[in-house]
């Protein structure tokens, strides 16, 4: 993938990774527009990057959703990266009481919206490029987060099917596969003693200059190569 002088629209950009994406983005003379659920703290993007466009967007809304598709293809009809990186993740046994409840959640933000997403923005003539944000708990889940993993393993599946059926269009599907890192995703301090954020968008960056498709870092490379391996031969035959 080339990584600059594009106008790139980033979901959940205004923490976590989502958030070292955009700011490595802009660093390569790309365009960067963000979009998340809290005003105030895309406000605060706004002021640290004064180039960065946001936007208020709840992607568990499918109203919502397809507003900022609206908007995008009204305001930004020259948009050529859409990165689907938005997600939570609960902590949480199936006996509590809200489990339903927290599982639809997940679900909805992190299945159904990068679908809606993926199906609206490929309408778009100028988009060449979709960055699915995918987890190393795709492969092998932890049972604390169990929905949260199926959700990634699920869009790990998605976005090989997906590279495949646009192939004819020649938009370029990529799988960004974080291990843990220093994230306040599933609630501050858990993940304190993990990796940077930046450490891992320093790697990736590097990954897509190279060409890849599929963006490792630390744990998740040797757990997406174990994948692989079984996988990458069978995919092929059963889908030439």
């Amino acid at each position: 993938m080339k990584v600059t002088n594009k106008k790139i629209l980033i979901t959940g950009g205004a923490s976590g990774i989502g958030l070292g994406l955009a700011e490595r983005f802009i660093r390569e003379n790309n365009t960067v527009i963000i979009c998340g659920r809290r005003e105030a703290a895309l406000k605060e993007e706004e002021a640290r990057f004064p180039a960065v466009i946001t936007r208020v967007c709840d992607l568990s809304v499918e109203a919502e959703r397809i507003e900022l598709y609206n908007w995008v293809a009204e305001n930004h009809q020259d948009l050529n990266v859409l990165v689907n990186n938005a997600g939570i993740q609960n902590w949480m046994n199936i006996s509590s009481p809200d489990f339903y409840q927290k599982a639809n959640d997940e679900i909805t933000t992190n299945v159904l919206a990068p679908i809606h997403l993926t199906t609206l923005f490929t309408n778009l003539p100028s988009l060449n490029t979709i960055i699915n944000v995918t987890s190393g708990l795709a492969f092998i889940p932890l049972s604390g987060v169990a929905v949260y993993c199926a959700t990634k393993a699920f869009l790990r599946s998605f976005t090989l099917s997906l590279r495949h059926m646009l192939r004819s269009k020649n938009i370029e599907v990529i799988e960004m596969i974080p291990p843990a890192l220093n994230t306040d995703l599933g609630g501050k301090g858990i993940h304190d003693a993990y990796p940077a954020v930046s450490d891992f968008v320093e790697a990736v960056f590097q990954q897509m200059k190279e060409g890849k498709t599929e963006l490792t870092f630390g744990m998740s490379e040797a757990r997406a190569k174990a994948n692989n391996q079984v996988t990458a031969e069978l995919f092929n035959k059963m889908n030439p």
